[in-house]
């Protein structure tokens, strides 16, 4: 595939965590599940994976995209991979329900099973440390919902894919494949 078709698609790689020497990891972050009560750190319990990290919506175009997102889910988690999904009101009021609501939405009518977290900021100055980072990272904030974010498995952001990149895209599914092939970082 030539390199103006993948910049066509939507796809950006980075090849190396930008941050300086010392930076805090992307995922020394600590968030609450979805509806839940308790929060837990991104790094501690996701760490070593490949994410993709989405912020999400409940009553917008890209919505349906939670269907191909579990579906990615299921495909690859064996191998070490986890959606990630930030239920976000940023984008014209499209998140407008609490976290009950989104979480009964999610699974009654897409059977999402992939983890989801607390409603956040992902653009502004009112942004989640992590959507800040991302964006720093890449020098991109989402402009819509359903933004994507691939991390690799040693916590470097290396693509990013605007909302209209379905979770079935060739070039995306490419970008998965070749980092779930990489090993995990050694301790």
């Amino acid at each position: 595939m030539s390199i103006k078709r993948l910049l066509g698609l939507g796809f950006i790689a980075f090849s190396a965590f930008s941050g300086g020497a010392g930076a805090a990891p992307l995922l020394a972050q600590d968030y609450r599940p979805l509806a839940g009560k308790g929060s837990v750190n991104l790094n501690k319990v996701y760490g070593g994976k490949v994410l993709l990290v989405v912020n999400t919506a409940s009553k917008c175009g890209y919505t349906v995209q939670y269907e191909g997102l579990e579906g990615l889910q299921r495909r690859f988690a064996r191998q070490g991979f986890s959606v990630l999904g930030f239920p976000s009101n940023d984008f014209k009021g499209q998140e407008p329900g609490s976290e009950k609501q989104i979480q009964e939405f999610c699974t009654l009518t897409y059977g999402v099973k992939f983890p989801m977290f607390e409603k956040v900021h992902v653009i502004g100055a009112e942004a989640t440390p992590l959507y800040q980072r991302l964006t720093a990272e890449t020098g991109v904030a989402p402009a819509w919902n359903f933004h994507k974010y691939l991390i690799s498995r040693d916590g470097r952001v290396v693509a990013q894919f605007p909302s209209k990149t379905k979770p079935d895209d060739p070039v995306l599914l490419a970008a998965i494949e070749r980092e779930l092939k990489i090993a995990a970082p050694s301790p």
